[in-house]
């Protein structure tokens, strides 16, 4: 992790390091806002490492490989198993303020109240000890997932993959003695971002053609995209083809109150060089490009302080748009 701003009096120092417990591609991880801790969320654990390489705590759980119905002590006992080689996932993510951690587990748990048939638990866990404080089902079964929090640290957004079926997306809030959660049931939205206020989200649908920003409080759409009609034809597409069509990707955010950012990567790659757009929403606005100094590759990630970032190859790349 690199603290860029001076956040944790680190700034321009060595990145601070935590040591994996498994290989990288079994799973995925996340960092306290004050950089203190980092929970990996494995193919049946979740764990938490400080600074020092210490585990602070371990959640197991359920196998993540489909077929497997183990609650298993340790990664060596599935390391050299080829069934195991490409499981499914969950996720993990801090709220806010770093006291609480969410995680999409395989459940479920041990001592859960929930139907044995229950494919995929939502846990809300006390960051410093790993207590469990609150789960619900997921109401899934997912390839995988990813944790969007809200500026409210009760609050937390999953956006979860179950590949060609669909894309569930839930809203969790935990007010210290019972956990909610909205299903958006068969709504079928991939959540890319919250706006700084927390009033409003952006997501797009499964499809791929829709983007839409919703209202935080009731979901309801307040302004949409329809990649088709606002998106142009690639400059570089053969001008005869009648197959050139855009759509977004599963990417973006807001850069700020007014602004979000997203890009038409995947469908412009056959075509050429992926194009990256910026729209307003306050008021709403078409889609414009993006026009960087050097060659950018894949999708951008809104920051919602006024920037955002984009990687290519071994460098991430901070933008403004001052």
């Amino acid at each position: 992790m690199h603290d860029v701003d001076g956040s944790f009096g680190t700034a321009g120092e060595a990145p601070i390091r935590f040591p994996t417990p498994w290989p990288r591609r079994f799973g995925t991880s996340t960092v306290a806002p004050d950089g203190s801790l980092a929970v990996f969320a494995g193919v049946h654990a979740l764990r938490a490492i400080d600074r020092t390489g210490a585990v602070r705590w371990e959640v197991r759980h359920g196998c993540w490989y489909g077929a497997c119905r183990e609650m298993h002590r340790s990664f060596e006992e599935y390391a050299d198993d080829r069934d195991h080689r490409y499981p499914d996932g969950g996720s993990a993510g801090f709220s806010a303020d770093g006291r609480l951690v969410w995680a999409h587990v395989r459940g479920p748990l041990p001592g859960s109240e929930l139907d044995a048939e229950t494919v995929d638990e939502w846990l809300v866990l006390d960051a410093v000890e790993g207590r469990l404080l609150a789960r619900a089902n997921a109401r899934s079964a997912a390839a995988g997932s990813v944790h969007v929090p809200h500026p409210d640290p009760r609050r937390m957004g999953l956006t979860i993959g179950e590949g060609q079926d669909g894309s569930p997306l839930r809203w969790g809030r935990w007010d210290g003695e019972t956990l909610t959660v909205e299903y958006f049931e068969d709504q079928d939205l991939v959540l890319l971002g919250v706006s700084p206020s927390g009033d409003r989200f952006l997501t797009v649908n499964h499809d791929q053609d829709t983007l839409a920003v919703h209202d935080i409080e009731d979901g309801s759409v307040l302004a949409e995209w329809d990649a088709e009609s606002v998106i142009p034809r690639h400059a570089d597409a053969e001008p005869d083809n009648d197959e050139v069509w855009p759509f977004w990707d599963w990417a973006g955010g807001f850069i700020d109150e007014a602004t979000v950012i997203t890009g038409t990567v995947e469908s412009d790659e056959e075509w050429g060089e992926g194009r990256h757009w910026l729209i307003g929403t306050s008021p709403t606005r078409s889609p414009e490009p993006v026009a960087y100094p050097l060659p950018v590759s894949g999708t951008p990630t809104g920051l919602g302080d006024g920037t955002w970032y984009t990687v290519a190859g071994s460098e991430v790349h901070v933008w403004t748009l001052r």
